[in-house]
């Protein structure tokens, strides 16, 4: 960084540092800091009548209060946060007070990481605190935080700017209260779903990540070059034909949360780097997959929550078992009035005109329908809902419904609006796999740039056998956002997709 580039505070420290290193400490030592407590820990265990704890504890200068002899810092570890009471003949017993006068009053800011060891007390204004006996430096800060400041409970210089919390979300995790909770909870629900399919004997197992068909799903995909094999790849944007190919192998379930992407468009509810989980279980239908997510989802609040019902965007979402079930025929009749039945693709545009829905001439079948549904029905499924039986050109992988070849077994289930899972009884009849992967060679043909692949290795799977497979994905990012209320993808994803930063910042 050019110096004439720095601010004042930032030369400052940089001097401070220096100074410190003239006095011969470290502020970046090499050896490790043993502790043995942590902030939220001793706050909850703490027994006024009990003899004095002694401890060691290490974090982040916080806020500091100089008061000559004795001086107070907010220390912030990975729990919360803890006040210190240093006092300079406790710090210093002996006669050189300069670890106090000049390290800690002077050279110490505000983000420098600090070790301290002492004994745990009450203060007379009652808080709990730690008494220092010993101060070490461990890490200098050279930039100054943020400091969030409050008043009569308004919040003044906040660190609330979108664009620099998601570009330095570190700074965000640190200064405002709330945000790693986020996360905390985002690991919960990962952990909570992979138990409950681990309790059922299903197996957790990797895919590819560079695929040189991108099959799956119906996307636009990002693309790859592999220098070793000069040839062009597809990072995923879906793991579903390698997990079908592990049913084959004869694993009964198999499941992966996997790092998918699309390069397609960016909003509050998408992101073109996002994970999903995906399951498949031999011998099961849709209808048994239903069960099976609403009772996951049903546990999934409850270990995260304690509760069933979640707030979100000003609704109350109760993830409480059983789940509303409609077919989309139903949904978009229940929603326009029109009933779709039977409908060729000149008069499903002739309804998308009426309805005033947006089409194009690249939109086959399965598109128009989607159009319809998505403009005119998503947004009026609030509470978890089970969208079933949907047209077979909107679902090339997914096995005919039994009453109806027109149809498929397939459901997504929507929350709040927005789609959160998807799933099928499974196409295992490898003829009719062929025929539908040439129908989306012809929509390919005709413009559709998110028509799939025709994948030959998966169709010469199919011919050696998959039994009856019942297979789901769940998008957890946007699951997240509705168990931990917050309404847009990028406030649960630490480091979501941004443009660079202009070359003018860059070095700031």
């Amino acid at each position: 960084m050019n110096p004439s580039e720095l601010s004042e505070q930032e030369i400052f420290r940089r001097k401070s540092m220096e100074q410190l290193r003239e006095m011969g400490i470290e502020p970046y030592p090499a050896a490790a800091y043993a502790t043995n407590a942590w902030s939220k820990e001793i706050k909850e265990n703490f027994k006024d009548d009990a003899p004095h704890r002694p401890v060691s504890v290490a974090g982040r200068i916080m806020s500091r209060r100089i008061m000559g002899k004795a001086s107070f810092m907010e220390l912030q570890d990975s729990e919360g946060r803890i006040q210190v009471y240093i006092s300079r003949d406790d710090l210093c017993p002996g006669e050189n007070k300069e670890l106090y006068n000049t390290v800690f009053k002077k050279l110490l800011d505000i983000g420098d990481y600090v070790g301290i060891e002492g004994y745990v007390f009450r203060t007379q204004m009652g808080e709990i605190s730690v008494h220092a006996a010993s101060l070490t430096v461990l890490a200098k800060s050279l930039r100054p935080l943020p400091i969030v400041k409050m008043k009569d409970g308004t919040v003044y210089d906040g660190f609330n700017d979108p664009e620099q919390r998601y570009r330095q979300r570190y700074v965000d995790l640190l200064v405002n209260d709330g945000i790693k909770d986020i996360f905390i909870k985002r690991t919960r629900i990962f952990n909570s779903m992979r138990s409950y399919f681990n309790e059922r004997g299903y197996l957790e197992v990797d895919t590819p990540v560079l695929q040189n068909i991108p099959g799956g799903a119906a996307a636009r995909p990002f693309v790859t070059h592999h220098n070793a094999l000069d040839i062009d790849f597809y990072l995923r944007i879906a793991n579903e034909l390698y997990l079908k190919r592990l049913i084959v192998g004869g694993f009964e379930g198999v499941y992966e949360f996997s790092r998918n992407f699309r390069n397609e468009g960016m909003d509050r509810t998408h992101n073109p780097e996002f994970t999903v989980m995906e399951i498949y279980v031999a011998y099961k239908d849709y209808h048994w997959m239903m069960e099976f997510t609403e009772q996951m989802l049903e546990k999934i609040a409850l270990d995260v929550h304690g509760t069933t019902k979640v707030s979100y965007a000003g609704k109350e979402i109760d993830f409480k078992a059983p789940y509303k079930r409609i077919s989309m025929i139903d949904a978009i009749k229940e929603n326009t009035g029109v009933d779709i039945t039977g409908m060729n693709e000149f008069q499903l545009r002739e309804t998308c005109r009426k309805l005033g829905v947006e089409q194009d001439g690249t939109m086959g079948k399965g598109k128009l329908i989607d159009a319809i549904f998505g403009d005119k029905c998503e947004g009026a499924y609030i509470q978890p809902t089970f969208i079933t039986d949907y047209p077979i050109e909107m679902s090339p992988l997914t096995k005919k419904h039994r009453n109806n070849p027109e149809l498929t077994e397939r459901f997504e289930l929507m929350i709040c609006g927005k789609e959160v899972a998807n799933a099928y009884s499974e196409l295992n009849d490898p003829v009719d796999q062929r025929i539908r992967f040439e129908d989306q060679l012809r929509l390919s043909e005709k413009g559709d740039d998110e028509a799939m692949f025709i994948d030959q290795d998966f169709l010469r799977a199919l011919e050696y056998g998959m039994p009856p497979t019942s297979g789901m994905g769940i998008g957890m990012d946007r699951l997240t956002m509705f168990l931990t209320g917050q309404e847009s993808i990028q406030e649960v994803l630490f480091f979501p997709q941004m443009r660079p930063e202009k070359t003018a910042n860059a070095s700031k």
